[in-house]
């Protein structure tokens, strides 16, 4: 497991997320932790390394 940094589309306030690099493809709703509101989360990895986001 790794740590992923990015910005929340509604309130700009950086989050953070574990990331699992044993499932390469990933898509769900997290809801941020600041504001709550829901964040489609969709991303792909390829050798433990995010390509898209």
């Amino acid at each position: 497991m790794f740590e992923h940094f990015f910005q929340c589309p509604y309130c700009l306030a950086e989050i953070t997320m574990l990331i699992d690099p044993s499932i390469t493809s990933q898509k769900y709703i997290e809801d941020c932790e600041v504001c709550c509101n829901p964040i489609e989360v969709e991303m792909a990895l390829e050798e433990n390394e995010i390509v898209s986001f």
